[in-house]
């Protein structure tokens, strides 16, 4: 039993004591605070490949706006102002293509088969004034008991076909379907001027035959002279007038009769 007992002290028996362990914890929150020193002193600098928060980035200019009202900078605003106001636009008539001026020169122009066309104006494909023509001529004729809306529109396309073929094969330069429309169109208005007064009288007579060959005249012989200013066709006239003459005849045999 001697021999155990000194065996089990010499077993227990150790150098360790509680200073040596104090002194152990000690050492051992140093190194866990030198550690965390280490740690914060890495996450102030992060590396330059690094994911950085914008607020840790150096700003270069501070931000003076408000919330949802940010500022604007003079080159903004200059950016942003348009460009053309409402004062500099076009009016809606122009851009449409209806020109009142043009349209009365070229009504005067009509009405005054001895003063020469200018041929700028009337080379302009202005359809406002046949079209009120052509409605002015129809209402006209309603009024004299004689419904032929689709008799004016049928002749007037078909013998502006009739009359931009004849153009083309005796002009040098040509002449577009619009230009032959809105010329014919226009010296329709005399037309209208027969077709108003058979509403007052009947035609069927001589005066109404003599009125009638008059305005047929009247009609291709501005048709022709605003042809021959627009196409440069000097000494042919004449020779416009005649198919121009056997166009208006036949809206007028349809006022007479």
């Amino acid at each position: 039993m001697s021999n155990f007992e000194q065996f089990q002290i010499d077993f227990y028996q150790s150098n360790y004591t509680i200073d040596d362990q104090e002194e152990g914890d000690n050492n051992y929150g140093s190194n866990k605070n030198l550690c965390g020193s280490r740690k914060s002193q890495t996450g102030e600098q992060p590396p330059a490949g690094a994911f950085a928060p914008s607020e840790m980035l150096p700003s270069s200019q501070n931000y003076t706006g408000q919330i949802l009202q940010p500022t604007y900078s003079p080159n903004t605003l200059s950016h942003l102002s348009y460009t053309n106001g409402f004062d500099e636009e076009p009016p809606l008539l122009e851009e449409l293509g209806i020109n009142f001026q043009h349209i009365w020169q070229k009504t005067l122009t009509v009405l005054n088969p001895v003063k020469p066309a200018d041929g700028s104006i009337m080379n302009e494909t202005d359809l406002t004034g046949p079209v009120v023509f052509c409605l002015a001529l129809g209402a006209t004729l309603l009024l004299a008991g004689k419904v032929h809306f689709g008799y004016v529109y049928g002749m007037s396309a078909i013998g502006c076909l009739a009359m931009h073929a004849l153009l083309n094969l005796m002009s040098v330069s040509g002449v577009s379907h619009g230009c032959v429309a809105s010329v014919l169109g226009y010296c329709l208005l005399p037309m209208v001027i027969l077709s108003s007064s058979a509403v007052i009288f009947s035609l069927q007579g001589t005066l109404g035959t003599l009125l009638a060959l008059f305005i047929i005249g009247w009609c291709s012989l501005s048709a022709s002279k605003i042809f021959t200013s627009v196409l440069a066709m000097e000494g042919q006239q004449l020779l416009i007038a005649y198919p121009c003459a056997l166009l208006y005849g036949l809206f007028a045999l349809l006022t007479v009769f």
